[in-house]
């Protein structure tokens, strides 16, 4: 318990993070299963907090496809994920322009240079839609308050 309580003081984690890192102390997998629960029922451990937590700390370098990977990868449900992906959808692409005005700054110049911002920007998890509407408003920060 002292363990579970230690790791939840200094971050957020999921039921299937923190079972992964208190694995080795059980002395057996329905312990874990008891505490994990017991922290739970207290209200100290929480997928949704999580989930939102993960978005708010990560969501300002990175995509919802990549957020949701992440969350699924921690073990959240479909559900809760897509919860706590709301808000980082509607700040999609305002958050897509910083990324971008912090690695190139200015427009591409060609074709190449265009696909190599559409693959920086795909790799941290905005889609293309976001790309096509970066394009409308001519990456001008001025301009993403009206989109």
């Amino acid at each position: 318990m002292a363990r579970a309580i230690s790791a939840l003081a200094r971050r957020e984690h999921s039921r299937r993070s923190l079972a992964q890192k208190l694995a080795a102390h059980a002395e057996s997998r329905e312990e874990l299963e008891a505490l994990l629960n017991e922290l739970e029922t207290k209200g100290l451990l929480s997928d949704e907090r999580f989930a939102h937590a993960l978005v708010r700390h990560r969501g300002e370098r990175l995509g919802s496809a990549r957020l949701r990977h992440e969350l699924a990868e921690s073990g959240v449900s479909e559900e809760v994920a897509e919860q706590a992906l709301l808000a980082a959808r509607e700040t999609e692409v305002q958050r897509a322009f910083r990324v971008w005005s912090k690695r190139f700054g200015a427009a591409p110049g060609d074709a190449q240079e265009r696909l190599k911002q559409m693959r920086f920007l795909h790799a941290r998890g905005f889609g293309p839609e976001t790309y096509r509407q970066l394009e409308r408003v001519d990456f001008q920060p001025e301009d993403l308050d009206s989109h």
